[in-house]
């Protein structure tokens, strides 16, 4: 099972930069994206149902903002919207879909980089979503959590590890909740495969940092200890420029 998590920054947008036939070309039996920002009475459903494959989308209940959407070429079995809890719900963040016995979850986590406010909500977010998703786990037992959880874990996953200015991403407190994530019930595909390799998936817009590879590692493919055995690969696409992130692959063989 092929699985990709591609943060695209306007759906749309990326459908115009070429998206449904880089899709085609990767061929992946669930790609999930997030920040969609469209609602679903305007998606672009008929791409993705060309390309072939079945869709659930979680939309934003503001305009133009945030949700996340998955699409799979088996029917999922089951799907949920959200956390119980409205003020994350609201902002689409959190899908759930059920296949082959398999629960994803196509989680994007609150950035905090346009305030001291918002970066209180993503840590708010941060604490309510561990406990759901431990409970999540003793009801489906099988988890992959994928998505841009918008935190570098370690120094090894930002360009600048010794910055002083303190941004959200790279905090202490976000990178102590992902430790605790890591070391509890959860593992990083991408590093399980690649222990020493640095690779990023999301560079700013701003000063040709793609070019130059300035980038940060925040988006992942987390799986519950009970499949990790089953990983056989994971890594970037970053041959893809859909986006100011790059996708993140991860095959298991269930």
């Amino acid at each position: 099972m092929k699985i990709i998590t591609y943060n695209v920054n306007g759906v749309r947008a990326a459908l115009k930069k070429g998206l449904a036939d880089w899709i085609q070309k990767e061929d992946p039996d669930i790609i999930c994206l997030q920040e969609i920002k469209v609602d679903e009475a305007n998606a672009p459903k008929e791409i993705f149902h060309q390309l072939g494959y079945h869709q659930v989308w979680h939309s934003a209940q503001k305009k133009g903002y945030s949700g996340v959407a998955t699409f799979s070429k088996q029917k999922p079995t089951d799907f949920g919207f959200g956390m119980n809890t409205d003020k994350f719900d609201f902002e689409g963040r959190v899908l759930r879909t059920e296949i082959n016995g398999v629960h994803i979850y196509n989680c994007y986590f609150p950035s905090g980089s346009s305030g001291e406010e918002r970066h209180q909500f993503k840590m708010e977010f941060l604490k309510d979503f561990q406990p759901w998703i431990e409970n999540e786990l003793k009801i489906r037992k099988k988890l992959i959590v994928v998505g841009d959880y918008n935190i570098v874990h370690q120094g090894m996953d930002i360009h600048n590890p010794k910055r002083k200015d303190n941004p959200s991403g790279y905090r202490p407190e976000e990178r102590a909740w992902l430790d605790h994530w890591f070391k509890n019930h959860f593992t990083d595909a991408f590093r399980l495969m690649n222990p020493e390799k640095i690779e990023f998936s999301w560079w700013t817009y701003r000063l040709n940092t793609r070019a130059k590879n300035k980038g940060w590692r925040i988006d992942y493919i987390s799986v519950s200890d009970n499949l990790k055995t089953n990983i056989s690969s994971s890594g970037h696409l970053s041959d893809a420029f859909h986006s100011d992130h790059c996708p993140v692959f991860t095959n298991l063989k269930l």
